[in-house]
């Protein structure tokens, strides 16, 4: 079983898994990663290993599930590191939706978490690049929530809605620390902005490029995972949303001794990597620390004003935290830039 997360009840499993053609099953094993409100096993059976998910409600929109199947394969077809969708024996669709819920049936890649050396952070970084290049030609009759992090009316909202209540000397030091992350969100806005952002060309992006999402074979990517929250927009706001991911320093369990630095090293090799598949302009390379702190912010926003965690972490203490990290990333724009734009 996943503490504190959703789960497959033993009728559920049986009746989702004879929809598909995998033989006899011998083995069920709990997978307790990513999101817990998606409840992952592991499947062994005669045809195969294999892995079933179950979507969790807010990303299960059957048109949005579709679409997302569809970019999938079209990696595949280009031989992109994806796992192989399964189709149900009923219909030969890739989504299953059973009981109001959507279900994703895989086959099983082997694969090592990220293990923070230079050599993986900068085939991360190029494996990004190669994703949006073998996406630039996709055309989906579906188009995916256009939110993207930058520029966002919903973190705003979220920004405000913290500052709302002063009652207690708590909700005081939460409001001072909203506002302060607001301003913070808007000067970055506006800077992008200024650099042509609404003129980028908008294609598929992942939206989670995480260490988590990415299975190693020794220091190469064998499969990217988790297509949840795959949307349309400029393709560098993925690469942002990388640098920062891959570069973090978060050591330790409590968020109020994170330090505020980030590993340069990573950073800048996750940056290399992409470069040495896609060029950016010299707009896009200047607008990165900025975009940076701007999915930082919105990333962390958003689950803290609607229930007070970020994850099992106080919002409070976990603001704070991402208010240090801004604050670094302002002191050190400048140096951070001018390595990146050499």
């Amino acid at each position: 079983m996943v503490k504190g997360g959703a789960n497959f009840s033993s009728e559920e499993l049986v009746r989702v898994l004879s929809h598909y053609d995998i033989g006899i099953v011998h083995r069920v094993q709990q997978l307790p990663v990513g999101n817990r409100r998606a409840p992952k096993v592991i499947v062994t059976a005669d045809k195969g290993t294999f892995l079933l998910k179950r979507r969790p409600k807010g990303r299960d929109d059957l048109e949005k599930v579709g679409f997302a199947h569809a970019v999938q394969k079209h990696l595949a077809a280009r031989s992109f590191p994806v796992t192989s969708l399964l189709a149900t024996m009923d219909d030969g669709g890739t989504a299953l939706n059973m009981d109001n819920h959507i279900y994703e049936f895989f086959r099983y890649v082997e694969g090592t978490r990220y293990d923070g050396s230079l050599e993986a952070t900068r085939e991360a970084g190029r494996q990004l690049a190669v994703f949006h290049k073998d996406l630039a030609d996709f055309q989906g009759k579906d188009e995916p929530s256009p939110l993207c992090f930058h520029d966002a009316a919903l973190v705003r909202r979220h920004l405000k809605l913290l500052s709302s209540d002063k009652r207690t000397e708590a909700a005081r030091r939460m409001r001072a620390v909203a506002e302060e992350l607001l301003l913070r969100y808007d000067k970055s806005s506006v800077r992008v902005n200024q650099l042509g952002f609404r003129s980028w060309k908008r294609q598929v992006v992942h939206g989670d490029w995480h260490p988590g999402n990415l299975l190693f074979g020794g220091n190469q990517v064998v499969a990217v995972v988790d297509f949840d929250s795959i949307r349309y927009a400029p393709a560098v706001t993925d690469l942002a949303n990388g640098m920062l991911q891959f570069s973090i320093v978060g050591d330790r369990p409590d968020p109020t001794q994170w330090s505020a630095h980030f590993d340069r090293s990573r950073l800048f090799e996750f940056f290399y990597g992409y470069q040495e598949v896609t060029r950016l302009s010299e707009r896009k390379r200047y607008g990165l620390i900025d975009m940076m702190i701007e999915t930082m912010i919105a990333e962390a926003v958003l689950p803290v004003a609607a229930t007070g965690f970020f994850g099992y972490h106080s919002g409070q203490a976990f603001l704070e935290m991402i208010l240090r990290k801004t604050k670094w990333l302002r002191r050190n724009r400048r140096e951070l830039r001018e390595v990146m734009m050499a």
